[in-house]
């Protein structure tokens, strides 16, 4: 089984050795996954340094920004080996060594000259051909070639040198959170969806052969509404600039406009205030009573105790058996990459570490057995903040799409100009208030 194979296929990221990953033929993920494990290694043994002095009552500024750093670290092996995984992937897609664009213009190229023309060869080919281009076929050194023309010299040769402009564009990243991974979605041909809420019970009571049945309970059905809402965005473009670019305005415009409406909906549906927006989970209340004696549409916390208190861990343990077992089958964890780092230097009473990497989640390991979704938007460890949340994220919030990206291209309101009206219709709220359960810190 091939390296992508086995982490596809649930293989532990801590049982995936170094010398397994060289036997699958990787060598790169091999170097990078013994690198991840030293690292957690010193990671962990700096982390035991640094509660050994926090019991005897000393906070060593060093200690701890030395933990920081290698925690720092983690994540930067981390994406490394996910960038290192999906080069793989893409190259076993390809069937061969060679990328899929490689692969692609292979093909285009043996359409073109009528027989088959393997990536490799075109690759031999495209050198040969750019090295003849260059210094011709006779001139073996580049040196007495530079003494005719040279790129440095405008009039000797640079004037002819330009560069390429097909290169790819580099983006900023921005932070944003993965909402449609975490909650349920639902598409509608309507402005609105609702449905019942079952929360009442009925009466039965235990009776004799010959005993009257007098009239028992009735249950009380409830009902819920999530409302559309439209996001949009207009652009304005000269018409001149979208025809003589040597870039697609319009479609890298398109693309910005599509990762600002990802990135504003995510937002939303952690945050939003329900005006003109999805309302965000984290805007309902909460209270630290549990299931039976809470009010409906409002989420249970669980006092977390001092924040400085980092070796009492129960906490996590108590916000899990707050969760029904029938919630937990479908149970992961919730919170920023920030205090995803603070989550890592927690042990239990045996001296076990919570946090496992496992690379089989995609994200950010596994704390106590279940998955982690990093989301950005969720706070920071701080007080009142509900910093961690876990449970059924799909159960307990619905994302409601009631059309996808629309684009209205608008090229005569302002001549020479193009106007790229765009808008996405939307909404969000939160359906069940048992499914998730929220971390409240303390100052």
């Amino acid at each position: 089984m091939t390296f992508h194979n086995r982490l596809m296929h649930g293989a532990s990221f801590r049982g995936l050795t170094a010398a397994g990953a060289r036997a699958e033929g990787d060598a790169a993920a091999a170097a990078m996954i013994a690198t991840f494990n030293r690292t957690f290694e010193e990671f962990k043994a700096a982390n035991d340094a640094r509660l050994k002095e926090l019991e005897k009552g000393v906070n060593d500024p060093v200690q701890a920004e030395k933990v920081n750093k290698i925690n720092t670290s983690l994540d930067e092996v981390r994406a490394e080996i996910t960038r290192i995984m999906e080069k793989f992937a893409a190259n076993e897609l390809s069937g061969s060594g060679a990328t899929a664009d490689i692969q692609a213009q292979a093909r285009d190229f043996s359409r073109t000259v009528g027989q088959d023309v393997s990536a490799e060869d075109l690759g031999k080919y495209a050198n040969g051909l750019d090295a003849y281009m260059r210094v011709g076929a006779d001139n073996r050194r580049f040196s007495e070639f530079r003494n005719l023309m040279e790129v440095g010299s405008d009039p000797a040769g640079g004037y002819t040198v330009t560069p390429d402009m097909s290169g790819r564009i580099i983006k900023k990243i921005f932070e944003t959170s993965p909402a449609r991974q975490l909650f349920d979605v639902v598409s509608i041909g309507t402005d609105a969806i609702e449905g019942m809420i079952d929360r009442d019970d009925l009466d039965s009571g235990w009776v004799g052969e010959k005993q009257a049945r007098p009239e028992t309970g009735t249950p009380e059905l409830g009902k819920w509404r999530i409302d559309v809402h439209e996001q949009y965005a207009m652009p304005k473009v000269t018409q001149k600039l979208l025809d003589d670019s040597g870039f697609n305005i319009e479609a890298w415009l398109s693309a910005k406009v599509a990762d600002k409406f990802t990135r504003t909906e995510n937002s939303a549906t952690f945050s939003g205030d329900g005006v003109n927006k999805p309302r965000g989970i984290l805007t309902y209340s909460t209270a630290a009573t549990d299931d039976a004696t809470r009010a409906w549409e409002v989420f249970q916390h669980v006092a977390s105790g001092s924040t400085s208190a980092i070796q009492n861990t129960d906490f996590l343990i108590d916000l899990v058996f707050k969760l029904k077992a029938a919630y937990r089958a479908g149970a992961s964890w919730t919170m920023n990459r920030k205090t995803l780092g603070y989550v890592r230097t927690l042990k239990d009473g045996q001296g076990s570490y919570l946090w496992q990497p496992d690379f089989t989640q995609r994200q950010g390991g596994s704390l106590l057995g279940y998955g982690i979704v990093e989301a950005e938007d969720m706070p920071d460890i701080a007080s009142n903040a509900l910093s961690i949340g876990f449970g059924d994220f799909k159960s307990a919030y619905q994302i409601v799409d009631r059309m996808g990206i629309r684009v209205l291209r608008d090229p005569y309101t302002e001549k020479g100009f193009v106007k790229l009206y765009t808008t996405k219709r939307m909404g969000g709220g939160a359906l069940d208030f048992d499914a998730v359960k929220f971390m409240k810190f303390a100052a």
